[in-house]
């Protein structure tokens, strides 16, 4: 069985014309493709073509139909107007990120509340074909934007694996997208492959659950959760914030780790309605046995009031920048 999303194949652009205007030029689409050697398939009033043509076709219905009545869409994605398709063709570079594997992983350091190296977490960081680095958040909006979630977050899964390998007797925080697993049985069998391959102790390994407060099928996450405790892996939810909504309907499979949300760490110190809300996390942490970390720490102060009110693992700038290599206890910032 394979996984159309965690591939990156050429994609086909399938069109759909609809008002009496259109559909009377059906023909003459045809003609069209056809006398320009444009492989095509037919099916009702659609038509799909491979995407190295949707401009020529583009070209040609802006100069003969009604663009306001026509729709399109790939294997990834639903259905939308033609007037969305421009932005969709312009995300197309995220393909090429994804085929030639440009990603490589920086070390955050996470340390525990004696000062001492606890673990990493593990961040993807992407380059176009030039060398020139692209945001995080550019990479994911535009595979979200074309339907490469899927092959991106394996991608980032797989990488993370490979970096966390290097590392001794520290653990290794991934992120994943739930939203992205479809099958956790058959999505994530490569990624349990790759790390029995390195030798990687599943003990080392935690799987982070991005945007834990997002997640609007929690019957879903759950499956997942599952899947990685019975196969020896560990698992936290980060940017958990004031709610615990998902956390009470976890019940049954508590994370390992919660992260705190880093809005309620910034200048905690001097707020005390952040304080209230870190507080009541700490106590809901404990009562389900879960390690809390507070994550997005910049300063001095910061630190000093989430330790002294009782978190045991911390993360952030103040403690360390993700740099490409591991950094010795000696070298972090604090």
């Amino acid at each position: 069985m394979g996984c159309q999303g965690c591939q990156v194949q050429g994609m086909m652009y399938r069109f759909e014309l609809q008002g009496e205007h259109n559909l009377s030029l059906q023909e003459s689409v045809q003609e069209f493709l056809s006398r320009n050697h444009i492989s095509f398939s037919k099916e009702g009033h659609e038509i799909e073509v491979p995407e190295q043509y949707v401009k020529e076709l583009l070209n040609f219905f802006e100069d003969h139909l009604a663009v306001e009545q026509i729709q399109f869409k790939t294997a990834q994605t639903e259905w939308s107007p033609l007037s969305q398709i421009s932005e969709f063709l312009d995300v197309g570079w995220i393909d090429d990120i994804i085929l030639k594997e440009r990603v490589e992983c920086h070390y955050q350091p996470i340390v525990r509340s004696d000062g001492m190296l606890f673990g990493y977490e593990l961040l993807a960081r992407f380059r176009d074909a030039d060398g020139n680095p692209i945001f995080p958040n550019e990479a994911f909006d535009a595979a979200k934007s074309r339907g490469r979630l899927y092959a991106l977050d394996r991608m980032c899964r797989m990488a993370a694996v490979r970096h966390a390998a290097r590392l001794d007797r520290v653990k290794a925080f991934i992120n994943f997208i739930p939203t992205s697993i479809y099958s956790p049985e058959f999505c994530l069998r490569s990624t349990m492959q790759l790390a029995s391959k390195l030798n990687v102790d599943p003990q080392q390994l935690v799987f982070e659950v991005v945007e834990t407060e997002q997640v609007e099928d929690v019957q879903h996450l759950k499956r997942i959760l599952t899947y990685y405790k019975e196969k020896g892996f560990m698992y936290a939810l980060d940017d958990v914030g004031e709610g615990f909504s998902t956390l009470e309907m976890l019940t049954g499979i508590e994370p390992h780790y919660m992260k705190l949300d880093r809005k309620f760490v910034t200048d905690i110190h001097q707020k005390p309605e952040q304080q209230q809300v870190a507080l009541s996390f700490l106590a809901h942490a404990r009562k389900m046995g879960t390690v809390p970390l507070a994550e997005g720490i910049e300063t001095k102060e910061e630190y000093d009031w989430l330790k002294q009110a009782g978190y045991v693992l911390f993360q952030g700038y103040y403690i360390g920048r993700p740099q490409p290599e591991p950094a010795t206890l000696d070298a972090l910032n604090f």
